[in-house]
């Protein structure tokens, strides 16, 4: 007996429709297309998953490694410091700030960050590779077994390549002392195939303090057989260092205290490392299949920002968060193929195991990089156990469904270091989820072409910050805190359509809701958990992915949403979640037959969002366009031009309404500024202008 390999697909990604079928159903078309390497063809389990292959990303413009995940529909990755730092997301109308509601593995390797020196769920993608990935899975919504903490808005599991056609190596050049080397090569000796790569780069950006970025990334990769039959062992470098500019009051900007590319702090910025091995087994027969996965990642972050401005007096508010951190653990799951007499269920169980050992997590109050009083400082043992059973069914020819159940447990301890309001603070903590979903899917029909129905339910959650879960005292001034649920719940539904209406359109159109139990976020900025309250979202999302012609892709993806707290702000009555972006748009086209000339262009569109409950205040709309085009001058030579922000929009990445002072406001005691009471104003950091960069590429 033949079981396909159940990887997700949608319209959003190169594969399609295949599913089991009984005689003289309609059948859904099978979609099988090549990653570069291996074939992919799947089931989908839901309108809103996909699978995104290299394809796709080879002629993607990209200012950004972790703009990769752009790729999801309504996915947007945005900056508001320096290119060092974990990047800003938005999805299903979360402002998901570094990650706390999305979660993303790289080569099963979970990504978020837990109980973090910046911020729960920090996500941060700067050691992406870009041109190594080999597939971006992702899923949408608490839907499926596998995924756990962090996977609210959905998740994203993104693998590198097993080998590489040709050794390269790729010089890069551009504005702003923007320069890039990549080499990258492999060797197979039989079913062994070794593949190494190493980056280093560099960009100063359009800003008048320059960023003076600095990263190193390398990888070495050992694999054998195939993502089913197979297995890899990776290692992977990471370090990176640079100067930031910080979002700033825009006011500072608009009286001319500051440029619109300048700087309120001269010393903000940071250093990082990540170093892992990372490695799995999988083996597929006809009875079943069986996975197993391993890692330990050694971590760390020094991050100084004066995110206030001078509040506290002329010398600034800067601030050091810095988290130093090994974590380990794994994955084991198999899964029995039960075939004809089952209704050709598979059923899969499995466990998880995360440990994050942090022997140092600390808030610190600093001058030009230097301590000058220590805020926090705490030891953390946070450990996550989960297990999980999932069953899929074919019940009739056009009935299937999915139907999982996981339980996670998460204990922590967090031990004081230093503070001289936080000794008071830690402490042991536990808490248990048990999350039931279901999945169904009705189809295939042929009407305007094959058509499936999806209907999806699920509980998930996101974990809060152990020190927030422990906390008795402000570390700040030693007033009375209360603690905080260690796990907060989810719960989300959606209905949604999949069909191919004419030859190479697939389109997908899902109308979903979630409810979150509350919105606490931990703020490192303050070492303390600020409770946000209660929130219902809801929204609908279309995705299109076109091949008109051979060597030719279109995407097009639209999504709105709306975020309400359920509970209006006692402060203003407004109900609305600040940065929660209602409207995004985006638009692709790539263009490879194969010939002399190959690009691709991207459009992206970020609809006024409110800056506060009340909604008055709005951030402005904005369009922007990227631009790759190449031509290959022997097969082995190519020379690649990007063109970023093609239009040169002047908009902001990301707007805030905060309070904050310039230093002329603590110079002259403007409204309190510079002896503790902050201005409220909008905060910006705008947008890159245009950027032109080359690329030579040269194949081996």
């Amino acid at each position: 007996m033949q079981h396909p390999l159940l990887l997700p697909t949608t319209l959003a990604a190169l594969a399609g429709f295949g599913t089991a079928h009984a005689a003289g159903a309609p059948i859904l078309q099978e979609i099988t297309v090549s990653s570069g390497r291996q074939d992919l063809t799947g089931v989908a389990d839901s309108a809103t998953e996909g699978t995104v292959t290299a394809r796709q990303l080879a002629n993607r413009p990209l200012l950004r490694p972790a703009e990769a995940l752009e790729t999801v529909p309504g996915m947007i990755v945005t900056q508001h410091s320096g290119d060092g730092k974990a990047n800003q997301y938005f999805l299903r109308g979360f402002n998901l700030d570094h990650g706390s509601d999305f979660a993303t593995h790289v080569m099963g390797m979970p990504v978020n960050m837990v109980s973090h020196a910046h911020g729960q769920g920090y996500m941060d993608l700067n050691f992406l590779i870009p041109e190594l990935i080999g597939g971006i899975q992702y899923r949408k919504g608490v839907y499926a077994a596998e995924d756990g903490d962090f996977a609210t808005t959905g998740g994203a599991r993104i693998d590198y390549l097993r080998k590489l056609d040709h050794s390269f190596v790729e010089l890069g050049m551009g504005q702003r002392n923007f320069r890039r080397l990549l080499a990258a090569g492999g060797h197979s000796l039989g079913d062994i195939n070794l593949l190494g790569a190493f980056e280093t780069s560099g960009y100063d950006g359009p800003w008048e303090q320059p960023q003076n970025l600095q990263k190193y990334n390398g990888v070495l990769r050992l694999t054998s057989g195939t993502a089913a039959n197979g297995f890899s062992l990776t290692g992977m470098a990471y370090k990176a260092d640079w100067t930031a500019t910080e979002h700033v009051p825009e006011r500072a900007i608009s009286r001319g205290e500051i440029g619109r590319y300048g700087a309120l702090s001269a010393k903000d910025g940071g250093r990082t490392h990540r170093h892992s091995l990372s490695g799995d087994w999988t083996r597929t027969t006809d009875a079943g299949a069986s996975k197993l996965n391993l890692y330990v990642v050694d971590y760390g972050l020094n991050y100084f920002a004066n995110p206030s401005g001078y509040i506290g007096g002329v010398q600034g508010d800067q601030h050091e968060q810095a988290d130093e951190r090994t974590l380990w653990g794994g994955q084991v799951r198999h899964s029995w193929f039960l075939g004809p007499q089952w209704k050709d269920t598979e059923l899969s169980v499995g466990a998880q195991l995360r440990q994050d050992r942090i022997s140092s997590v600390g808030l610190y109050a600093t001058e030009n990089r230097q301590r000058t009083n220590t805020i926090r400082e705490d030891r953390i043992r946070e450990t996550a156990l989960a297990f999980l059973l999932e069953a899929r069914t074919q019940w009739t020819g056009w009935l299937r469904s999915t139907l999982g159940l996981r339980r996670d447990q998460i204990d922590a301890r967090v031990t004081p270091l230093a503070g001289q309001f936080n000794m008071r603070n830690g402490g042991d903590t536990s808490a248990g989820q048990t999350s039931p979903k279901l999945g169904l899917v009705f189809g295939p029909f042929d009407l305007l072409g094959p058509t499936e129905f999806y209907a999806n339910w699920g509980r998930g959650f996101h974990s809060n910050d152990a020190r927030g879960a422990t906390a008795r005292s402000n570390p700040q001034d030693g007033s009375s805190a209360d603690a905080v649920p260690l796990i907060v719940k989810a719960k989300g539904s959606e209905v949604g359509i999949r069909t191919t209406p004419l030859k190479g359109w697939h389109s997908s159109l899902s109308v979903w809701q979630m409810a979150l139990a509350s919105e606490l976020v931990f703020v490192g900025d303050e070492g303390i958990t600020e409770p946000k309250g209660a929130s219902r979202r809801h929204g609908i999302e279309w995705s299109n992915y076109i091949t008109p012609a051979d060597g030719w892709i279109i995407d097009a993806d639209l999504a709105w949403s709306q975020a309400r707290f359920i509970e209006a702000n006692p402060d203003n009555g407004g109900r609305r979640v600040p940065n929660a972006i209602p409207l995004t748009a985006s638009l692709g086209l790539i263009a490879d037959s194969g010939g002399p000339w190959f690009g691709g262009l991207r459009l992206r569109y970020l609809g006024a969002y409110a800056l506060e409950e009340t909604g008055e205040r709005k951030s402005a709309p904005f369009w922007m366009a990227n631009l790759k085009a190449g031509y290959r001058i022997t097969p082995q030579l190519q020379l690649t031009l990007d063109v970023l922000n093609l239009f040169d929009k002047k908009a902001n990445d990301i707007e805030y309404w905060g309070g904050a002072c310039t230093r002329n406001e603590a110079v002259n005691a403007t409204g309190g500024c510079g002896s503790g009471t902050a201005i409220d104003g909008r905060l910006v950091h705008p947008l890159e202008p245009r950027t032109f960069r080359v690329g030579l590429r040269a194949n081996f």
